[in-house]
């Protein structure tokens, strides 16, 4: 994630950590595996709660700040496994005019003063 007047990439991963695997070990992985992207992790910089109040569904996103290591791979770039549809780097300005989620993500990324660690409870978009 950027901090002053960077770029951040959005990709949503859909994976898991495998058997002794840790955090950042599992997302260097997924992000290169499903966006061709090379990453170094950082520390947890957002941890938030999504959830259904109407059912069952309760789901914690941990987000990391990443070093972009390498060169990104050479368009167009394919998700082998059909997960990722496209990848898309934006400037704060731009991620404004895009539907993302959770709603704190951009104060987070860009470091604003107050910007919060813990994001509890974050209805689920239907």
């Amino acid at each position: 994630m950027p901090t002053g007047g960077g770029r951040i990439c959005g990709a949503p991963l859909a994976g898991g950590v495998e058997l002794h695997q840790s955090l950042p070990d599992a997302l260097e992985r997924e992000l290169r595996e499903e966006t061709g992207l090379q990453v170094r992790v950082g520390a947890p910089c957002l941890i938030n709660e999504f959830h259904d109040p109407d059912g069952a569904f309760h789901q914690v996103d941990v987000y990391f700040r990443c070093t972009l290591v390498g060169d990104e791979p050479p368009a167009p770039w394919t998700d082998p496994e059909g997960i990722v549809a496209h990848r898309l780097w934006v400037t704060r300005e731009e991620m404004a005019a895009l539907r993302v989620k959770p709603d704190s993500l951009a104060a987070v990324a860009w470091g604003d003063p107050g910007a919060i660690l813990y994001d509890p409870l974050e209805p689920i978009l239907r």
